[in-house]
């Protein structure tokens, strides 16, 4: 019995000659296990941008980016929103795994370079998606701005939309910059100084349309005169059709005038009484 067992361990036991013909593979054990790290990676990312694209119109993203310039740009490429934004996800987690894989090497230089790498990821991934979110609703709220200011037919207002998306983009451009790093006190100082040139060069574009503004609602608070009344504005004569914040709306041969209101306190009004 003891000479079986004997036997048996002698057969079991890897001999020299054995470890000696494994030795060649031993170089290519860290080639071997990168390569089945990226591969694992691959689909982990092809699961998660499957996932995340699913999930976006789930949530209703489509249809929020719908008719954005960004989306519209994007389309040309023949992507969308929706896409760009799961293969982001996708993409920063396959760059983890080749990072992770790199270090299976046992190069130091490759080591401390993934370690920084890794550590950077997440903040370019959050500056990225900071950045996209920022032009869509950017262009968003330009949209909803030029359509609440529609009515209003003064060629001042047309800057008022792209004023709104360019600042919105801005703000998101900030803080981008912010996530990788950029110097928070040069954030503040050119956000301080577009605040300032904003106010500048709106209070000189927009001049005339405060000026407006403010006479009409002194107008609207003082009624001098109302739809219907025939009224004289400087050199415009005819019946009262509309009064708006901005201008006032004097239809006369029939042809319909559109006054801005500050002329009505620079000019004068005369109203013919009943």
């Amino acid at each position: 019995m003891r000479g079986v067992l004997a036997t048996m361990s002698a057969e079991t036991v890897p001999t020299p000659l054995q470890f000696d013909a494994l030795e060649p593979l031993v170089p290519f054990v860290p080639l071997a296990l990168f390569g089945l790290i990226l591969l694992v990676g691959a689909g982990v990312s092809y699961a998660l941008i499957s996932f995340n694209r699913r999930l976006l119109e789930r949530l209703g993203v489509p249809e929020s980016v719908e008719g954005t310039a960004f989306e519209r740009s994007v389309r040309r490429f023949g992507v969308s929103t929706v896409t760009i934004l799961a293969r982001l996800s996708g993409y920063l987690a396959f760059v983890v795994f080749v990072v992770v894989g790199l270090t299976t090497l046992g190069v130091d230089s490759v080591t401390a370079v993934s370690t920084v790498v890794v550590a950077f990821l997440p903040r370019l991934f959050v500056a990225v998606i900071v950045l996209v979110v920022g032009l869509i609703v950017g262009d968003k709220l330009g949209l909803l701005v030029d359509e609440r200011l529609r009515g209003v037919k003064l060629p001042e207002v047309g800057l008022v939309p792209l004023l709104v998306k360019w600042s919105t983009v801005y703000v998101a451009a900030l803080i981008a910059l912010a996530q990788v790093g950029v110097a928070t006190t040069a954030l503040v100082v050119l956000l301080a100084g577009y605040l300032a040139s904003v106010i500048v060069l709106g209070a000189v574009a927009f001049r005339d349309l405060l000026a407006s503004g403010s006479a009409g609602l002194y107008l609207l608070l003082t009624e001098p005169y109302a739809i219907g009344d025939r009224v004289r504005i400087g050199d415009v004569e005819g019946v009262v059709q509309e009064i708006d914040v901005f201008a006032t709306h004097v239809e006369s041969d029939g042809e319909v005038y559109l006054v801005p209101n500050r002329r009505a306190l620079t000019d004068g009004v005369a109203r013919q009484l009943d």
